[in-house]
């Protein structure tokens, strides 16, 4: 399905570690209508619905829906924390065309 790296992995689990507000929390991660190419991804912290996919990492499970599973099949979700650059970035293999943000595509 989709993949996090462990850097992923390390920096939603000390946003779990640090927020009450968010305990107990998966990260749901979802694809949604807009940007400058078409979609966009989301990130939220959500407690899973019935239909949802859950994937299972050290220290925090991740949850998707149906349609957005379908459409991040093969993703790989890193995080990175550079001079240049901080935050989560996505490799999805089903993208055609992305904007230099990284962060829309379609």
């Amino acid at each position: 399905m989709i993949k996090l790296t462990s850097n992923a992995v390390d920096a939603v689990t000390t946003v779990l570690s640090e927020d009450p507000e968010v305990e107990g929390k998966s990260l749901r991660v979802a694809v949604v209508g807009g940007g400058c190419s078409g979609y966009s991804y989301a990130l939220d912290f959500d407690l899973p619905e019935d239909e949802d996919l859950v994937i299972n990492y050290p220290g925090v499970d991740v949850c998707i829906d149906p349609h957005s599973a379908q459409l991040l099949k093969g993703t790989v979700i890193d995080y990175v924390d550079s001079t240049f650059k901080k935050g989560f970035t996505f490799t999805n293999p089903n993208a055609t065309t992305t904007c230099g943000c990284g962060q829309s595509w379609g």
